[in-house]
């Protein structure tokens, strides 16, 4: 794995950018994960939905981070052959994951806002957990033909993947054998998954704003919009940053420019996610009082 090995006078300063950056993430999710997990009184649909997109945050930057952190400190950048389809299977499990896990979250919003009277029932333990054990079954799934064309492929142009991980372009770039099935299915399944995802979310919101603009009176419809707007804000974050990475021909990939631009669909969401569904969250906040108020007391 090359890394960043083209700026090596950045080693050290990077290195301590992304353990910033990685401790960042475990903090955040962690304790939403440990306050959600604490707190009877949130375990709610959309709560549920967020504790299990804090697991996948986590569980998608610690797939790669430490790796290119122990790259940076040691420039030990040697990967098998195993542990690099491994690693890509997991990147593209969790990411699939992870927009099944977004629409279900987009349902759950548009059903609390557009048909609140049945929202027990159509949201009830049940249904959730079937929600989320869809999202987790199809995000890794539907990944093993991927992986398994990949790995099928003949490589024998090079050993260096220019990337500070095992993505799929790279490992493309350096096959010398054809990649157009690998291509077609990646298209495929960026068609039936990602796209349909995001016009199934899409959908959701036209009925949420439609729902909310007919709210008479102004605090109505910002409470109303306050309920969804952290979500909303997740899902532009997604979308906008993996889809501009892979929903498009191998031939306008440009190595140096992607190597950085696939930071923020690494890093960026992971860490933004905690902040943006917490810190105008009364109820999560109130949470994190209590916590801190039995951890204290336990302690004095």
């Amino acid at each position: 794995i090359q890394g960043f090995s083209d700026t090596p006078e950045l080693h050290i300063s990077l290195f301590v950018l992304f353990l910033g950056i990685y401790l960042i993430i475990l903090l955040g999710n962690l304790i939403i994960f440990l306050v959600i997990s604490c707190n009877p009184h949130l375990h709610t649909p959309m709560y549920i939905f967020l504790l299990n997109l804090s697991l996948i945050d986590i569980s998608f930057s610690s797939n790669i981070l430490p790796n290119l952190l122990h790259i940076l400190l040691t420039q030990q950048n040697n990967i098998s052959f195993l542990g690099c389809m491994t690693q890509m299977y997991v990147f593209v499990a969790l990411a699939g994951s992870e927009y099944l896990l977004l629409t279900a979250m987009a349902y759950d919003r548009y059903v609390a806002i557009c048909d609140p009277l049945h929202y027990i029932a159509r949201m009830s333990r049940k249904h959730c957990a079937g929600l989320i054990t869809a999202a987790f079954t199809v995000g890794f799934g539907e990944s093993v033909g991927l992986i398994v064309l990949i790995s099928k492929l003949s490589y024998c142009a090079s050993r260096l993947i220019n990337h500070f991980f095992c993505d799929v372009t790279p490992l493309l770039k350096l096959s010398c054998s054809s990649t157009f099935s690998v291509e077609l299915l990646i298209y495929i399944e960026g068609t039936l998954l990602g796209f349909s995802s995001f016009l199934l979310t899409l959908a959701s919101y036209i009925f949420i704003i439609s729902a909310i603009l007919k709210i008479q009176s102004s605090e109505g419809r910002q409470k109303a919009f306050s309920t969804c707007a952290s979500h909303l804000t997740s899902v532009i974050t997604f979308y906008g940053t993996l889809m501009g990475m892979y929903m498009r021909p191998t031939t306008s990939y440009s190595v140096k420019r992607d190597k950085y631009f696939s930071l923020l669909y690494i890093a960026l969401g992971p860490v933004l996610n905690p902040f943006i569904y917490t810190l105008k969250n009364r109820e999560f906040l109130s949470s994190i009082n209590k916590v801190r108020q039995r951890y204290f007391a336990f302690l004095f």
